[in-house]
């Protein structure tokens, strides 16, 4: 699967969303800690990061030859400044229809709208993919994602209360959002 496509940020920078190639393998690692260092609604803690540069590179070369699943990453100035993710929920018949939709950002590039061009991206490749339906997770805290993934048409589906348990605020709830694409 392929994606490539250039836009201008709120703040008139020009982004590119492409494909993350081997090429990206350090920078996309860098940027995951970052992300994951910045807030707490990402899934993981920096410290919990195990995954290599080159098992990150290996991981977009996987990708790159995929026909239903993508990372998509977002250069500024020449820089790594995000990513998002598409991949099949899990490859069995009953299934397979399910794309699941993960999405990071550095926070200095937060607000420019990036955001709502990494997902729409996610859509027109799940789209693509011959998807019926586009999934993800969300902290119930993160009201920023909440706002954007309803503005994109996504809806709440379900909660897992207590789904997530921060280290210093404890348990916090998931919310569980789908899109229809068919």
């Amino acid at each position: 699967m392929r994606y490539e496509k250039s836009l201008t940020l709120k703040d008139g920078r020009t982004c590119t969303l492409r494909n993350g190639t081997a090429q990206d393998g350090q920078a996309l690692l860098d940027n995951f800690i970052l992300t994951h260092s910045e807030t707490e609604f990402l899934i993981d803690y920096p410290d919990e990061i195990s995954m290599t540069a080159e098992e990150e590179t290996r991981f977009l070369r996987e990708k790159a030859d995929s026909g239903n699943e993508i990372e998509i990453v977002a250069v500024v100035d020449g820089a790594l400044v995000g990513a998002a993710g598409l991949w099949c929920v899990r490859d069995r018949a009953k299934l397979r229809h399910r794309a699941g939709f993960g999405i990071s950002i550095a926070k200095q590039y937060w607000g420019l709208g990036l955001g709502r061009a990494l997902t729409e991206a996610c859509i027109a490749c799940a789209r693509a993919a011959g998807y019926a339906q586009l999934e993800l997770e969300v902290l119930a805290e993160n009201e920023r994602a909440l706002a954007l993934y309803k503005r994109m048409g996504f809806a709440e589906y379900g909660r897992n209360p207590r789904g997530i348990r921060l280290r210093e605020k404890g348990y916090c709830d998931l919310v569980l959002m789908r899109l229809e694409l068919e």
